[in-house]
């Protein structure tokens, strides 16, 4: 009876799978994710003594649902993979944000550098 059961306990071994720390994410980037619903305002920063920051209306975005955002009344997708948020499709398609918090994001620029865009959740959806 031992010999039968040891094929098949080998078998159940080796098809264990890694440890998770060993395991690469299932995309690369990172994991897939989605954004905190509610209305994001972007700005770019003020000067001393000047106003706080510019707001910057036309990258103005709402995230509504699963992978969904609203900008100037068009609906269009997104894809969170890690910390990156990239527009897939809408007003602001091919926009990159890299997301620092939950709720604050910064435009990534060409060479992967945080750019001066800043956009925060300013309201949650009740929704």
């Amino acid at each position: 009876m031992t010999r039968t059961l040891l094929p098949a306990l080998i078998l159940l071994m080796s098809s264990a799978q890694a440890p998770a720390e060993t395991v690469p994410p299932p995309v690369p980037g990172g994991t897939i994710g989605t954004m905190i619903q509610g209305r994001y305002s972007c700005e770019l920063p003020g000067i001393a003594g000047g106003p706080v920051g510019h707001a910057q209306p036309e990258y103005e975005f709402t995230i509504i649902n699963s992978s969904s955002y609203k900008a100037g009344g068009v609906r269009g997708s997104y894809l969170l993979t890690g910390d990156r948020l990239v527009m897939t499709g809408g007003r602001l398609k091919g926009l990159t944000l890299h997301r620092l918090t939950p709720a604050f994001l910064r435009k990534l620029e060409d060479d992967g550098s945080d750019g001066e865009l800043r956009c925060v959740l300013v309201s949650r959806n009740s929704a």
